[in-house]
């Protein structure tokens, strides 16, 4: 998986994660995925999410890690008993998604692998923008 144990450590500690590994292995890899799901919907538009998430060790953007274990984090709090640490999660999963509007707005560019034509093999760039020549209908 992209998140490890000692990614949720240095997020949450030691303590905090003994509590959260009391909730089920499943429910965890399922908060993992709904994160990752989650970040790749602002990144794919520009940036190759299957390349991001495929890295492995000092290959992943520290960043992201980061936002992800927030995210996962988020999503399993709901499990935890009487809300456990909810404003904690609802502000770091708040600010994730701010961050990941400024990438997807272009005003944040972080160091990720673009996402590239598979034909052409030209990097993406959004959405592009043109007309059609115009037309002179003289008759």
């Amino acid at each position: 998986m992209f998140i490890t144990d000692e990614d949720y450590r240095v997020v949450i500690g030691e303590n905090a994660l003994k509590t959260i590994s009391q909730v089920s292995e499943t429910n965890r890899r399922q908060a993992e995925d709904e994160a990752a799901e989650e970040i790749a919907s602002y990144l794919r538009p520009k940036y190759d999410a299957v390349a991001i998430f495929n890295a492995t060790g000092e290959q992943r953007n520290s960043y992201i890690v980061m936002i992800a274990c927030d995210i996962a984090l988020y999503h399993l709090s709901a499990s935890l008993p009487q809300k456990m640490g909810t404003e904690v999660r609802k502000e770091r999963y708040d600010r994730a998604i701010k961050w990941l509007e400024g990438v997807q707005a272009g005003k944040i560019v972080p160091d990720l692998p673009l996402a590239t034509d598979e034909e052409t093999g030209d990097t993406l760039q959004g959405f592009s923008f043109h007309s059609e020549p115009k037309l002179t209908n003289n008759w």
